[in-house]
């Protein structure tokens, strides 16, 4: 799954060419996605300038000057800007068209992303108005951890997976900031000292924004927006190294399955 790194990058590559551009149409081939794509979406929308494009977790939103579009890339989707001549894939099933000539098509092999329109305040839609703050930004602390962490009997690793304390941390990303931080994915949220979770904070900043830099995590259904792959998986430390030698200590990275997701950790350097 495209995970906030992706979805970042993904914004960024986008961005030059649909903000300030003018839609001319939607096309729906397949409105059968996670939730069905609005009926009404090109009366809406044709003829107008796209005013933002922003992201909030692993959510985008187009902004018009009518509502916004909440696109979500699902388990396999990507997003693709092309000229509209370009043969379509069978996987694309929804092509935004500009004045241009550019397409902005949403390739979904599996068909779990979202294309879904709203005229009020996109941040107050259900599917993100509990979304905890956003990790690269201010709000976003130990101090923000440890305060919703108390109380808490959940291993730490699954707790900063949870989109309502901290969006955007994922499987790949939390292995990984946990090992920067020296914390063992299974230590019990509501135990850890306010000191770990500074250093499991910064580790959490550190980790996306160098996947960010590096273009991404290449996953076997995602590749950047222009068509080359990230090049962060180069740089992990644990996360798909069962077996493999700790980059810290030289002992064995052990794989552990927590919250049926795979859960890669140094025993020496994690406690």
């Amino acid at each position: 799954m495209p995970e906030l790194p992706e979805v970042e990058i993904t914004r960024r590559g986008i961005e030059p060419h649909i903000l300030g551009n003018t839609l001319t149409r939607v096309i729906v081939h397949n409105a059968s996605l996670r939730w069905p794509v609005p009926r009404n979406l090109n009366n809406a929308l044709a003829g107008l300038q796209v005013e933002s494009l922003a992201r909030r977790g692993k959510y985008l939103l187009l902004g018009f000057p009518a509502g916004s579009v909440i696109l979500h890339l699902g388990m396999s989707g990507s997003l693709r800007m092309v000229d509209c001549n370009t043969v379509r894939n069978k996987h694309d099933h929804v092509e935004f068209v500009f004045q241009n000539g550019m397409c902005l098509r949403l390739r979904d092999p599996r068909r779990f992303g979202a294309v879904l329109y709203t005229t009020k305040d996109p941040l107050q839609h259900k599917l993100l108005a509990s979304l905890g703050p956003e990790p690269l930004q201010r709000a976003f602390s130990g101090r923000h951890l440890y305060k919703h962490s108390r109380g808490k009997k959940v291993a730490v690793k699954m707790f900063i997976m949870n989109s309502k304390i901290v969006v955007g941390v994922g499987n790949i990303y939390a292995n990984e900031a946990l090992f920067l931080a020296g914390i063992h994915p299974k230590r019990v949220a509501g135990r850890l000292s306010a000191e770990s979770y500074d250093r499991l904070a910064h580790a959490i900043k550190k980790v996306l924004r160098a996947a960010i830099k590096s273009g991404g995590t290449t996953l076997r259904d995602f590749t950047a927006e222009d068509g080359r792959p990230g090049y962060f998986q180069q740089k992990l430390n644990v996360y798909g190294k069962a077996g493999e030698l700790c980059p810290g200590c030289g002992a064995p990275i052990k794989h552990i399955t927590l919250g049926q997701r795979a859960t890669y950790f140094c025993p020496h350097c994690q406690t």
